[in-house]
């Protein structure tokens, strides 16, 4: 078997919700997508979101890195993977949003051709789990409107976006506890919006509240003021911009640790392999993960899926991010129900790529 053709193409897909976090408004998303074909006519599919402020790459050099693995992978066996991978983590190592795209399309590729869903290549330790759905900043009002919303089609996690006034957000959030009560869980994420006067307030003010966590009040370059954080307080944090690689999933690992959740994304790590790589680390040190994403297609969610079902320290998933693309071009992959996801059983990714 050999692989005879990778085929790239980048499409923007607008948002039917635009929404704000601390840093950024968006409205529309630029996607990358790649489908590698074999001469047995057997393909895999993989997509991306480069975003500089998240995977440190430009959506143009995310999809020239695309163009440029044609030369690396074809003529390749795709059995060989391990040596594949290792391959694209070399020489494409500033592009991690690229690498993941043509990680999942290897692996859909290898799962497909065994005829197993790509979680069992790894050990399904998942079979369903609760995802959050985002809310943005807003106003009081529309924060309760779109929550409202929310729970009549099921869902039971909200992740409520902050980082713009920790008096609105705390009034946020005390008004969807009213409201809702237990009925829902509600964890929080700031996106580094805050400075550490703003964190030590907001964590103290929201004691009460119940929240499940408060994901990255800081930003990345402020890790030895998480840690000076008293532990009563770090305990309750989750760690997303924080946490890129198996290098940072080292160094957050350290004691005083400054977050008992991460957050791995594809998008940060570069695909399934280094995010089990990741997901194993935590696992020894008995920390909890998230699975979060970008605003991606649902191909890049099921690809997550499949890995946060197969790592046992899962605990958390945030996994919204195809919900509100206006044009999708993949189907199937998950079954969202009552706010919960699932695989569909079908081999590799089981996601299928509109021409």
């Amino acid at each position: 078997m050999r692989i005879v053709r990778v085929e790239s193409r980048r499409r923007a897909i607008p948002l039917t919700r635009p929404y704000t976090i601390a840093r950024v408004t968006t409205s529309e998303v630029d996607l990358s997508f790649v489908r590698i074909v074999t001469d047995g006519a057997r393909t895999g599919a993989g997509a991306a979101n480069a975003a500089t402020g998240v995977t440190g790459e430009t959506a143009d050099q995310c999809a020239e890195a695309l163009v440029q693995a044609a030369d690396l992978l074809e003529g390749q066996d795709p059995r060989r993977l391990p040596y594949l991978l290792s391959t694209l983590e070399t020489k494409l190592q500033d592009c991690p949003a690229a690498r993941a795209a043509l990680d999942m399309a290897l692996y859909d590729l290898f799962a497909r051709e065994l005829g197993l869903p790509v979680v069992d290549l790894f050990g399904r330790r998942h079979r369903s789990l609760p995802t959050s759905i985002t809310i943005g900043i807003r106003s009081v009002e529309e924060t309760l409107a779109e929550a409202e919303e929310y729970v009549r089609r099921g869902f039971t996690c909200l992740k409520v976006k902050t980082g713009h006034s920790v008096e609105t957000d705390l009034e946020r959030l005390r008004r969807l506890r009213e409201i809702h009560g237990k009925a829902i869980r509600i964890r929080v994420d700031a996106n580094e919006g805050y400075d550490l006067a703003d964190t030590e307030r907001f964590l103290a003010a929201s004691e009460r509240l119940e929240l499940e966590f408060v994901e990255q009040p800081l930003p990345r370059a402020a890790l030895e003021s998480l840690r000076a954080l008293p532990a009563v307080f770090r305990r309750r944090l989750a760690l997303d911009e924080s946490l890129h690689d198996e290098r940072d999933a080292l160094e957050l690992l350290k004691e005083p640790v400054a977050g008992r959740v991460f957050v791995i994304k594809l998008m940060k790590c570069g695909g399934l392999r280094p995010a089990l790589r990741i997901a194993r680390l935590a696992e020894l040190k008995r920390t909890r993960l998230m699975w979060g994403c970008m605003d991606e297609s649902a191909l890049g969610i099921t690809a997550a899926l499949h890995a946060a079902f197969a790592a046992p320290a899962t605990r958390y998933l945030d996994l919204d991010g195809s919900l509100d693309l206006q044009d999708d071009p993949a189907r199937g992959g998950f079954v969202l129900e009552k706010g919960r996801l699932s695989l569909t059983g079908a081999p590799g990714l089981g996601v299928e790529l509109a021409e």
